[in-house]
């Protein structure tokens, strides 16, 4: 009995040990393991910061919903929220949602977007393919073929034309600021091998919030949260050494940005590593460039900590005093 017992332990602990094994291997083979643990962990988060804002949502807005942008694509779909009674067109807002490139939904904090229409917009939230399922390039040519889309179907949409805001949190805004490099860089577009569906004289401006614009200042960081912006990376670009990578090159849009990028709102909490890394550089970047920017940063100090996505909690007054700074310059942007 005892060498029967002794057999099973030494059987049992070595598949504990292939188990374990093999679940180390899988993490280290490839990024979908870890993907999708931040993937997760992200949902997770929206879906308790959405329920949040739900508190907040206005009663008089209408929405069209779930329109395929893209034939064929079923990542491709967008929704659109204005106020009610709409009869024309309207300043429109187009915001890319975040979620480290490998997570969330155009639905994630849709009762901002519907205060943001409540103040006389049109506000268009897209989807886009996720990684590690596809990779980058994907999502920038899906987010430029929706802007064809949201011309091409103006009158239906209430949009104006001649009245766009590009708009993004996280990721988002990095998608957001890459199309409007794309747009205002003929040379940056041309490297892409991209036809811009939108011109200059249309986008009147772009709203950024807590996002990426140098990758070089995101890699190898310490601990868990470096992990997860490894396995992100790893997984969006499809490329384990990602670091000097073109994707990489190409994401990050401090380096390519021009003059001709259009008048900029940013902002980023005080407890949001990305901020001093990502957001203030950018800000001192386009003001070198003459490019007029607005900004909405916090002293180190400042109480409470604002910690990444800070914007969407409408429950202090550092989110709402956010809220307002981002309607009034939408309103001086597209007046």
């Amino acid at each position: 009995m005892r060498i029967i017992s002794g057999r099973r332990l030494l059987w049992s602990l070595g598949l504990l040990t292939a188990l374990v094994l093999a679940v180390v291997l899988a993490f280290t083979l490839s990024p979908r393991p870890g993907a999708l643990v931040v993937r997760a962990v992200f949902d997770r988060d929206a879906g308790k910061t959405t329920d949040a804002l739900a508190e907040h949502a206005p009663e008089a807005v209408e929405s069209v919903t779930d329109q395929q942008y893209r034939p064929g694509d079923d990542d491709a779909f967008l929704d659109t929220y204005f106020p009610a009674g709409t009869a024309g067109a309207l300043p429109t807002v187009i915001w890319t949602h975040g979620g480290a490139w490998i997570s969330g939904d155009k639905t994630d904090y849709a009762p901002y977007y519907q205060l943001l229409a409540a103040q006389g917009f049109t506000v268009i939230s897209l989807d886009y393919s996720l990684g590690p399922e596809h990779v980058y390039p994907t999502a920038v040519h899906q987010i430029n073929d929706a802007h064809a889309y949201v011309l091409a179907n103006a009158d239906r949409l209430h949009v104006d034309p001649a009245r766009i805001v590009l708009a993004g949190d996280s990721a988002g805004a990095q998608l957001s600021s890459q199309l409007a490099t794309v747009v205002t860089s003929p040379d940056y577009a041309g490297e892409l091998g991209i036809t811009p569906a939108l011109q200059p004289d249309q986008l009147r401006g772009v709203v950024l919030n807590c996002g990426i614009y140098d990758v070089s200042r995101m890699t190898g960081g310490p601990g868990i949260i470096g992990w997860g912006v490894d396995r992100s990376m790893w997984a969006y670009t499809g490329l384990r050494d990602y670091a000097g990578s073109t994707p990489a090159n190409q994401m990050s849009t401090l380096g390519h940005v021009t003059n001709r990028f259009p008048p900029t709102y940013l902002s980023g909490g005080n407890a949001d590593p990305l901020t001093n890394t990502q957001s203030k550089p950018l800000a001192e970047k386009l003001a070198g460039l003459d490019v007029a920017v607005t900004t909405l940063f916090y002293p180190e100090d400042h109480e409470p900590a604002l910690p990444h996505e800070y914007q969407f909690n409408l429950d202090n007054e550092d989110g709402l005093r956010a809220l307002d700074r981002t309607v009034a310059f939408l309103r001086e942007r597209t007046s």
